[in-house]
């Protein structure tokens, strides 16, 4: 029982609580709780219902980086890297550099010099025992400088091993594809890998690096990467990537007897299919239309209809054929939905070009008049190449007739629409693809199945041109060597990225991987700081950002609350 109990001390009434409890059968005090006097007791009673004020609130991010690391220590990514780049323990390792410059790339894609900021505001100091200081840029360099790229295709293969072993990647369908990245290395800086060549982005005025990679078809779990030359012609690369699976075939046979891989028609020559004929995997390809001109005039009613609900608008004709000196399999395939798609773009690019000839057009016919009379007067050659230019756009040149002479001196033009082009374009090349394989008892919904895999190859490409997560960009590297580092942590990046959006389909939540690090990131750890007084250290608090929906979802599927600081 607890009373209230006053004291007399000075002229003046101090309070006091006493708890009082039997002992051996007699009451007796076991404690005095002192109160102070009226006053005292109304302001401690006050200030009791008032919420407590933190001095500092600390964010830091949680979801995205604790859920990769998790990811990194399964496919045991530091110590393969340490492995085989092993250093005097002093400060990070080479793989915990190369850990967090992937965690970089796949959440918050920055520079070197902003790298320690940002990974101080996330549990990855806590988590990787490394403190922001330690992440100069200069470090980072250092240690790039380990990774030669013998080394880093060492370490590809056993990553390669352990996604086989740990994670039971299925190697029955790879699929391959190659892209470029555009630098702004100035043209007089020695380098092998930025060259000028054909840009996807069209930069064609910049140098630019290529990256062939090869991913698995379930979530493009990337499992070969190659950089090469941005000049290097993609089919010549690819025999390298021939080369390179032939080394990696006793795994792959391991693990699974018939593997089969994906490409498209950008890496075919005849002597990589001859090459590819003595490797052991099989293949489906695509031929360009032109390859088999008389496989298009075949009627619609020799082609059949696929049976499965997500091939229904697709119709096939399948023989067997030389191609590239041997025989195989070649599927010519109608899809209703391309056509649409592909008389849309025609649609877009004859606008365009009727445009641009019309105000080609209007110049001449005012050189002609007078109208115009400095500059250099047009000449045929000159307009013929402006022209050939306009023309370039798919179609154009079987659409538009275009009729240059010269009159009295001036150049004059003049254009047509030929009103039956579009027409006889949709009866012979509009919705066709030409697929061709040496998997001669697959059948046809295997095969289309199978090449529209390659989508995801290109998906993983747009994600890594991502300016926002899984970015190739910002690139500050000069060298092949650190260009070579570079790619291998942005391939990681998107390996672990896969790999977590591979463990979140089989929890059931099927989720893309910009919105997955978007959500994640805003799972985000508080810590406040409470103020206790003078000379008395501050009570922390440690709690939750509010979550959404989807950040509810994944932090139980992903079981985060075990990350949290307690």
């Amino acid at each position: 029982m607890a009373s209230l109990t006053p004291k007399l001390i000075n002229g003046r009434t101090y309070y006091y609580a006493r708890i009082c409890k039997r002992v051996d059968g007699k009451p007796k005090i076991v404690r005095t709780i002192y109160l102070g006097t009226v006053d005292k007791i109304i302001q401690n009673a006050e200030r009791a219902r008032t919420v407590p004020q933190a001095a500092e609130v600390h964010l830091a991010e949680l979801g995205a980086t604790a859920a990769l690391i998790e990811v990194a220590e399964r496919l045991r990514f530091v110590q393969i890297v340490d492995r085989h780049a092993p250093k005097r323990g002093q400060g990070p390792s080479v793989g915990q550099y190369m850990l967090i410059a992937a965690l970089n790339r796949a959440i918050h894609p920055t520079s070197k010099a902003s790298l320690a900021e940002w990974f101080g505001k996330t549990v990855g100091p806590r988590l990787m025992a490394v403190r922001p200081k330690q992440l100069s840029s200069q470090a980072f360099w250092n240690h790039m400088e380990r990774l030669k790229s013998q080394t880093l295709s060492a370490i590809e293969e056993d990553l390669f091993a352990r996604l086989l072993e740990e994670f039971g990647i299925d190697v029955s369908c790879l699929l391959y594809d190659a892209t470029n990245f555009y630098t702004y290395i100035n043209t007089k800086t020695h380098s092998e890998l930025a060259q000028r060549g054909h840009n996807k982005q069209k930069r064609n005025d910049l140098r630019q690096i290529s990256l062939g990679l090869m991913t698995s078809s379930d979530f493009h779990v990337p499992l070969l990467h190659l950089v090469y030359g941005g000049n290097i012609n993609d089919a010549t690369e690819f025999g390298s990537v021939i080369g390179e699976l032939v080394h990696r075939y006793r795994r792959l046979a391991e693990a699974c007897p018939h593997v089969t891989v994906i490409f498209d028609k950008g890496n075919n020559s005849e002597a990589n299919l001859r090459q590819w004929s003595q490797t052991g995997l099989h293949f489906v390809g695509s031929l360009r239309l032109n390859q088999c001109p008389d496989l298009l005039t075949v009627r619609l009613r020799a082609y059949r209809r696929l049976e499965t609900d997500d091939l229904q608008s697709v119709w096939v004709y399948r023989e067997r054929r030389k191609v590239f000196a041997e025989e195989r399999t070649v599927l010519v395939t109608y899809n209703e939905n391309l056509l649409e798609g592909q008389l849309q773009g025609i649609g877009r690019n004859l606008a365009k070009t009727r445009k641009e000839l019309r105000e080609l057009q209007g110049s001449l016919r005012r050189w002609a008049e007078g109208k115009i009379r400095r500059g250099k007067k047009p000449t045929l050659a000159g307009v013929q190449r402006k022209v050939e230019k306009m023309l370039r756009r798919e179609h154009m040149k079987a659409i538009l007739q275009v009729r240059l002479e010269t009159v009295q001196g001036f150049v004059r033009l003049s254009y047509s629409v030929d009103p039956n082009a579009i027409s006889r374009l949709s009866r012979t090349v509009l919705g066709k693809t030409i697929l061709f394989t040496d998997n001669e008892e697959w059948s046809e919904e295997q095969i289309v199945r199978g090449y529209r895999g390659q989508y995801q190859i290109e998906h993983a490409f747009r994600e890594m041109k991502n300016p926002h997560v899984l970015g190739w960009n910002p690139r500050f590297h000069w060298t092949d060597d650190k260009i070579r580092v570079h790619a291998f942590y942005c391939v990681a990046a998107v390996t672990l990225v896969s790999l977590l959006r591979r463990q979140l389909a089989a929890g059931g939540l099927r989720i893309s991987a910009e919105r997955l690090m978007t959500e994640l990131s805003g799972i985000q750890e508080t810590l406040s700081v409470y103020p206790r007084g003078k000379n008395k250290k501050p009570v922390l608090s440690h709690s939750m950002t509010r979550l959404n929906e989807m950040q509810k979802a994944l932090y139980d599927l992903l079981n985060l609350e075990r990350f949290r600081s307690v």
